[in-house]
């Protein structure tokens, strides 16, 4: 065996593990998922071939469009203004405190991240519930309370609210650490020519984020398309189907009606929204850099 052929095998049994966990974890699963897509199945007996029933049952069934609706409002929600204030308060963490009171600060922005969406999803049910903390403050003021959960216009905003406190700690610490990889001369030199705070934050800091930005965002946008948890805490969907997503309906349509088939032609149609919007941020992205 010649040498070039021994680094190879040696390159290759070194990736094989590697290799072998994304085949399992990743490739198999869709490749699975598309397969059940074209097929009836509902655990119990084999699956059936169905053809494009699944995807013509699609174009027609309510709540997909609810679902696709609500979670497009959602992300377009959560993912601009979670990264705004993660960006403006890494900002003013590195710029305005230090030492101690900067990790208290971040320690305590952080925990929301390390809670599960369980319990913040429970916690924030208990803060807009009637007699909770959101209400009594309105009553103060004069106004009726609002059943923010209950109504159709305000339950969506209240899981993104909830959603965008949970999520801002995660998204503080990344931009957080790509601050500090700014130089510091840059700041200085333009203090000398004196340039603001201000316009040293919009012409340095954020230009000089932009792959953090992007990082921020695509994993952002991925999270708001999987928001499961928090919906399913705080409304189950409800009220109607103004708070269905679609990995909730996923959920229902596999593991309630035990459609497994339907459910895998709906995560197909997730997973390829998933990937045109990433791209669509990639194109944004490389364009304004």
């Amino acid at each position: 065996m010649t040498r070039n052929r021994k680094e190879a095998l040696g390159a290759f049994v070194y990736i094989l593990p590697s290799l072998l966990l994304i085949t399992i974890f990743a490739i198999l699963p869709i490749v699975m998922n598309i397969f059940y897509s074209f097929h009836d199945y509902n655990i119990i007996q084999p699956p059936s071939w169905s053809g494009l029933s699944n995807y013509k049952r699609l174009i027609n069934d309510p709540y997909i469009v609810a679902s696709i609706k609500n979670t497009v409002i959602f992300t377009f929600i959560t993912v601009p203004l979670q990264t705004l204030f993660a960006l403006v308060l890494a900002a003013l963490l590195v710029r305005r405190f230090h030492d101690k009171f900067t990790n208290f600060i971040k320690g305590a922005l952080f925990i929301p991240v390390i809670a599960s969406a369980v319990l913040v999803g429970t916690l924030w049910s208990i803060i807009l519930s009637s007699h909770g903390v959101v209400n009594q403050a309105i009553e103060l003021i004069g106004l009726e309370p609002i059943n923010w959960l209950g109504r159709q216009s305000t339950s969506l905003l209240s899981i993104c609210i909830a959603t965008i406190w949970k999520n801002v700690g995660y998204f503080l610490v990344i931009f957080y650490a790509g601050i500090l990889e700014i130089p510091t001369s840059l700041y200085e030199a333009a203090s000398v020519d004196g340039a603001s705070k201000w316009q040293q934050f919009i012409h340095i800091t954020i230009p000089g984020l932009s792959s953090v930005t992007y990082l921020v965002v695509t994993l952002g946008t991925i999270w708001s398309f999987q928001i499961f948890d928090m919906v399913y805490t705080m409304t189950g969907g409800g009220p109607g189907l103004s708070t269905v997503t679609l990995v909730l309906t996923i959920y229902n349509t596999a593991f309630k009606e035990y459609s497994m088939g339907y459910a895998s032609a709906i995560a197909l149609l997730m997973f390829v929204f998933v990937i045109l919007l990433s791209q669509l941020q990639r194109l944004i992205m490389r364009k304004d850099g």
